[in-house]
């Protein structure tokens, strides 16, 4: 499975199921420093960024929320992926 991960006004492609959201904070967490010569705690293995993937692979979508507000272009994307009927979970408004 492929989906994106929002934090804040940034986004990441990651490859895996569908985190739930104490994951998802921990990926947004691990991921927002680069950490060179780092490896992904155990607990996140199964998810990784990816670098390129077609938008319509696109099966989740997660957002975490942020010091700024999600980009207008990445806002476009998760309506067109709620469009598709995928829905989009926010961490904010709890646990899914």
């Amino acid at each position: 499975m492929v989906g994106i991960l929002v934090v804040a006004d940034n986004h990441t492609i990651v490859r895996g199921p569908l985190p739930k959201r104490e994951i998802a904070l921990a990926l947004a967490r691990h991921w927002s420093l680069i950490q060179i010569g780092s490896t992904r705690p155990s607990a996140l293995a199964q998810w990784e960024i990816v670098s390129r993937e077609f938008r319509e692979n696109l099966e989740w979508g997660v957002i975490v929320p942020g010091d700024s507000p999600v980009s207008s272009a990445v806002m476009t994307l998760l309506d067109e992926l709620a469009a598709r009927g995928i829905t989009i979970h926010n961490s904010s408004a709890g646990p899914w």
